[in-house]
């Protein structure tokens, strides 16, 4: 098909568009707006179009697509932070690190935790914390699966018990958080 004997049927379709692209947006101008944009599309990809199928199909798909596509945008560009409010005015969040001296001290004694657990604990747990399934641990380190589960419930409780100055800060931020 010629160039402009497709442009020319694609334009006779610009009322019954219209009549859709109405319903989609509520707004004249918008409208207007979502046609021009569809058959601008369906001009530039003419060649994606087969000759044959339903040139009205094609045309109400590409325009209901555009209308998709330009409402998530939308949603995006009205979803901007507003920065000349005073952050200071909101609450923070009672978890949120001040600095990271605290968050430093903190990963030092997790650490020293850890490290003085026996690596019959300290294996399967770390192992655990990484990710790795029951039976994969157990596969690993060649021992039944319970003991899997009672060697990192274990070391849960050693290392809670290690950790058991930060227990009273952590408590009290989960209340006010």
């Amino acid at each position: 098909m010629n160039e402009l004997t497709f442009n020319s049927q694609i334009c006779g379709y610009r009322a019954s568009l219209m009549q859709s692209a109405m319903k989609f947006t509520g707004n004249n101008n918008d409208a207007d707006d979502l046609v021009q944009d569809t058959l601008i599309k369906a001009i530039r990809y003419e060649t994606m179009y087969k000759e044959g199928t339903n040139l009205r199909g094609w045309l109400f798909t590409i325009m209901k697509n555009t209308f998709i596509n330009n409402y998530r945008s939308l949603l995006k560009r009205k979803a901007v932070v507003v920065t000349n409010e005073d952050l200071l005015a909101y609450p923070m969040p009672a978890y949120a690190v001040r600095n990271r001296g605290e968050a430093k001290f903190m990963m030092e004694d997790i650490n020293k935790a850890l490290h003085n657990l026996q690596p019959a604990y300290s294996i399967p747990f770390l192992r655990y914390f990484e990710g790795y399934k029951y039976h994969e641990i157990a596969d690993e380190l060649s021992i039944p699966v319970g003991t899997v589960k009672t060697r990192i419930h274990i070391a849960r409780k050693l290392l809670k018990a290690d950790l058991k100055m930060y227990s009273d800060d952590f408590a009290r931020l989960m209340k006010t958080a």
